[in-house]
């Protein structure tokens, strides 16, 4: 039996991963990632660039995708609880336009794993939350695109319940990224790789 399973979303190439994880009374040991584990689940990506951030409740990060030097992400909420989201942008998909949620947290220990081509971002439940993920190209700040994180159109379903209009927080950059629509009939769309 392998140490991860894979669950598939209603989104092909999207994936929910589950570490296997040994606990005793000293606390936990897991992997992560393995290259050779996770091929014998079916991805093959081979990462080379890791990130990781830290953000109070409330805030919103993305919705960010890199139009070239597209990047997949297996990510993963290493301290608190975050609902993170993977927006279909590939011109040509069935689910172009369709997103995807899970609850990622320590507690959980799920992983997300994102292929190129979608718009990626995360709502922050918990009073603090650090943040994790592999990608598989590198960050390119001169090819940095994004999607409206509440656009109508796209629907996502943030669970809000617990956070305030005070405690909502987005950067300024992410609060001006487009809609759906206005991506589509922009250059940015037609240059998406």
């Amino acid at each position: 039996m392998g140490k991860f399973k894979k669950t598939d979303t209603s989104i092909e190439g999207v994936y929910i991963i589950e570490p296997t994880v040994f606990g005793d009374s000293r606390g936990y040991f897991m992997e992560t990632y393995s290259e050779s584990e996770f091929a014998e689940i079916g991805i093959t990506n081979k990462f080379v660039q890791d990130n990781q951030s830290k953000s109070k409740k409330g805030v919103l990060r993305g919705l960010h995708f890199q139009k070239e030097n597209s990047q997949a992400k297996l990510v993963r909420c290493l301290k608190g609880k975050v609902f993170d989201v993977a927006v279909d942008l590939r011109p040509n998909s069935k689910t172009y336009g369709k997103w995807e949620g899970v609850i990622l947290s320590e507690e959980n220990k799920k992983m997300f794993m994102i292929p190129r081509g979608f718009a990626h971002g995360f709502l922050v439940l918990s009073d603090e939350a650090e943040f994790a993920y592999k990608c598989d190209d590198v960050y390119n700040h001169e090819s940095e695109g994004g999607l409206k994180w509440n656009d109508p159109d796209v629907g996502i379903n943030w669970p809000m319940d617990n956070i305030s209009k005070e405690e909502l927080l987005t950067s300024e950059k992410d609060a001006k990224w487009p809609s759906l629509q206005e991506l589509k009939k922009s250059d940015l769309f037609k240059n998406l790789k």
